[in-house]
Order: C-alpha cells, then sequence, then structure tokens
C-alpha cells in the first residue's frame, strides 16, 4: 500500500467526509486531521512526486485541494502555508484549460479557482472575476472581490506579512486592525 493518499480518496475526504464549515472555519482539530491523514501526500505533491497519477479531472481537483488548501491547514500561520500557491495556480490553469473543472458541479468547481483569488498577483485577479462570475458562485464571487479590493490597495495580503517576513508600511498596519482585514 502507497503512503500517498490517492485522488479519489483526496476528493472524498474534502467533499464527502467534510462539511464547508470545515473548510472555513479556524479549528485546531481539523487541521491536525488534514496534516495526518494527508501531509505525506501534500509534501509528494510539492516535490512533484505524484508523476504515477493520470492526468484527468480527479487528479487535477487532488493536487488543487493538496496544495491550495490542505497546505493552509497543515502548516496554518507558518510561512509554509503559501509555499506552493503558483504550482496550485499552475495546475488549476491546466485543468481549466483542459476543461477539467467543467466536469464537476459548482461547489466543487470553485475550487479549481482557489488558486486564483490566494494569488497576490492582480492580473491573476481579473481571471479570478471572470472565473468566480459563473452562476452559482455568487458567494464566491463576493469573497473574490473583497480579495481583489486588497490586492488593488496593497499588491499583496498584508495578513501573510509577518508569516512571510515581510514588512508592514504604516498603512497596511492600519489596514490590518480593521475587522475583515484577514481571512
Amino acid at each position: 500500500m502507497s503512503e500517498f493518499a490517492t485522488a479519489a480518496e483526496i476528493v472524498q475526504f474534502w467533499f464527502e467526509e467534510c462539511t464547508p464549515k470545515q473548510w472555513w472555519q479556524k479549528s485546531e482539530q481539523f487541521d491536525r486531521l488534514v496534516a495526518g491523514r494527508f501531509e505525506a501526500t501534500v509534501v509528494a505533491a510539492a516535490q512533484e512526486q505524484l508523476t504515477h497519477w493520470p492526468d484527468n479531472a480527479e487528479s487535477a481537483l487532488a493536487r488543487i485541494l493538496l496544495l491550495d488548501q490542505f497546505t493552509r491547514n497543515i502548516w496554518r500561520d507558518k510561512k509554509q502555508a503559501f509555499a506552493y500557491d503558483s504550482l496550485a495556480l499552475s495546475t488549476a490553469e491546466q485543468a481549466i484549460a483542459k476543461g477539467y473543472d467543467k466536469q464537476y458541479p459548482i461547489n466543487q468547481r470553485a475550487f479549481f479557482y482557489m488558486p486564483f483569488m490566494h494569488s497576490e498577483s492582480a492580473a491573476v485577479h481579473e481571471r479570478a472575476v471572470q472565473l468566480f462570475s459563473q452562476p452559482g458562485l455568487d458567494d464566491n464571487l463576493s469573497f473574490e472581490l473583497r480579495h481583489k479590493e486588497i490586492i488593488d490597495r496593497f499588491g499583496r495580503y498584508p495578513h501573510r506579512n509577518q508569516v512571510l517576513g515581510r514588512k508592514s508600511t504604516p498603512e497596511e498596519l492600519d489596514f490590518l486592525t480593521q475587522p475583515g482585514s484577514s481571512f
């Protein structure tokens, strides 16, 4: 038996075993669960060791979940939580170009687009707005517009500055004292 989870196990865990509340709510217990079950697979994906996975919609979605969502649970409040965002975005771009996102219901399809929302590139956020403008993604679009506003204003997410070792500007420090300044 492989030490790594399969793409099917990852997708099943996220969409069948977990609830949306667990996805978005900070919970040490949930973070430990994700780490215990999937940390080795996240590391393998980050090191591009999952080349044995077929190139299909399920494996693409699983890679995105590993590199974009699970990293934020496993390494919450650590630099490593954001270390694989570019790999997640690259996987998402390739998957969307192949139409893999369209093979999933809208609530699952949204996760193909999350790496765009997590990017600190204004150009990537333009694309994110397009992707989240699909019917049925209204709540996601609202969150994307809030994320985009921060990127348009600061060129980065100020709430990441401390963990990434970046110096915050006085304007960013003021912003961080306001409700809704971090996600």
